[in-house]
């Protein structure tokens, strides 16, 4: 690993290289700021050989660009796509962004976009249940959407017009966009060829065929892989969340500090697992403790829901089960792609009754295949979290964003998204499981500033110092 030969002077510099490449897969000229490809360049053929030893991604550097390939091993819902205003993107904006794509990388150095809005609502047309009309606003603010975030990335540049003007009234206004064609190769280009996956499963790691089914058991390399790659990937890593076999190696001192010394971020380790603190801000896309109602109100909630935990005059029930969702994202992916448009396998498909390696058959009982015993976390009820999120906003409701004084269940289902995201709750059906890093919010202190009422609560810095920041992978 290159991190232990760079001189003490420059490894900062790397460290942040390797972060900045990690938090973005994608960087430009413009994307994330300009100074991040120079940067990138600078330590392109060290990076690129540490990504690869040490969790199996390929980076591909040009003059324009750079591009990491990641290794998935399984889906994560946590880091949607988002528009210029940080609005989540829906169904449509990520079928319209996906079109887009197809179109500009057929067209040619200069686009308006009321022509890519005709080819989109062209390629849209063939796509059942989709539509592009260009007369309804709704699918015009979504198109922007669209191309805002390709405009981000530095992919189309805006030469003249207003893309606003033409969501407006797209008779009046008209925006005419420079394309850069290698931002455009290097934003989509997926592992396997989409039409021949019966899953979503079919994405998964390095060594999966189309069928989702692995080539060879994993090696010792393989394993240690999959953890660092989980370390930067996700906020917590919990020992419940990882295979049999990838769990003393969670535990090994030297897996987490090459991940440490990559990236310059501090590993704090507990029984349940590890998270990497990311004090510099760079790495995380969500900053926690940190500013605005949510992150405050979700501090607030944690901090609660700490002192909860802790009351053992009235302990709290306990559910067992695995806290980490992928596995039901993937299955609802599954459920919506269209057979119809699916190509034959290249590969021959395994014959319905057989499993792929390691699994156990449907008719052997858990306890029977000798794995190892679920852990169990305290559950709060939705009545809790209802009188709790009243009370919170009873008492500090004058201090919130105008939009969520009057809206406290709006505010309570934003709350606890945060929260999962960050991997200290899981929402069930019975309310929420109480994740055990959420024990490093507990005994929360807040001070709310009279001075200047639209300011909400004592920041992040104030109150934990630059040690209190959480991570949120990349």
């Amino acid at each position: 690993m290159h991190g232990r030969t760079i001189n003490t002077l420059a490894l900062d510099n790397y460290q942040r290289a390797a972060r900045v490449i990690l938090a973005n897969h994608l960087v430009t000229r413009t994307y994330p700021d300009r100074i991040a490809l120079p940067l990138i360049r600078r330590w392109a053929t060290e990076l690129r050989e540490d990504l690869a030893e040490l969790f199996g991604y390929r980076l591909e550097v040009s003059e324009t660009t750079a591009r990491v390939f990641p290794v998935l091993d399984r889906l994560d819902a946590s880091r949607p796509a988002r528009t210029p205003a940080e609005r989540v993107f829906d169904r449509r904006r990520y079928a319209y962004l996906a079109l887009a794509l197809a179109a500009l990388g057929r067209a040619g150095d200069q686009i308006t976009l009321s022509e890519l809005a005709d080819q989109v609502a062209a390629y849209a047309g063939r796509v059942d249940g989709l539509e592009l009309a260009t007369d309804r606003a709704s699918d015009r603010d979504a198109f922007v959407d669209a191309v805002g975030w390709l405009t981000v990335r530095g992919a189309l540049t805006l030469a003249d017009g207003d893309a606003g003007g033409w969501a407006s009234d797209p008779e009046a206004g008209e925006a005419l966009y420079d394309i850069d064609r290698p931002v455009v190769f290097a934003l989509f280009r997926p592992p396997r060829a989409l039409q021949h996956l019966h899953s979503v499963r079919g994405l998964f790691a390095e060594e999966a065929t189309a069928t989702g089914v692995s080539a060879h058991a994993p090696t010792t390399a393989e394993i240690a892989r999959r953890v660092r790659r989980a370390l930067v990937e996700r906020p917590v890593v919990y020992i419940d969340d990882l295979p049999p076999e990838e769990r003393p190696v969670l535990a090994q001192d030297r897996i987490v500090a090459d991940v440490e010394l990559f990236t310059g971020l501090r590993a704090e380790r507990r029984a349940e697992g590890v998270a990497l603190i990311d004090t510099s801000g760079r790495l995380s896309d969500t900053r926690f403790p940190g500013a605005g109602t949510l992150a405050q109100v979700a501090l607030l909630l944690a901090g609660e829901i700490a002192d909860r935990v802790l009351d053992i005059d009235n302990p709290l029930p306990r559910r067992g089960g695995s806290p980490h969702p992928g596995g039901a994202l993937a299955e609802q992916l599954d459920a919506a792609i269209p057979e119809s448009t699916l190509f034959a396998p290249l590969s021959q498909l395994r014959s319905p009754d057989s499993l792929p390696a390691g699994s156990a058959s449907p008719d052997v009982e858990p306890e029977q295949q000798g794995g190892p015993v679920a852990s169990t976390y305290p559950l709060v009820g939705p009545a809790w979290l209802r009188e709790t999120m009243q009370a919170l906003a009873d008492r500090y409701g004058a201090t919130f964003a105008a939009q969520w004084q009057a809206d406290v269940p709006r505010l309570t289902t934003e709350v606890v998204a945060l929260l999962e995201r960050l991997r200290l709750v899981q929402a069930v059906d019975e309310g929420l499981l109480v994740l055990p890093a959420l024990a490093r919010y507990r005994g929360a202190v807040v001070t709310v500033r009279t001075k200047r009422a639209a300011e909400l609560f004592v920041t992040a810095a104030d109150t934990y110092g630059p040690d209190g920041t959480g991570t949120e992978g990349n």
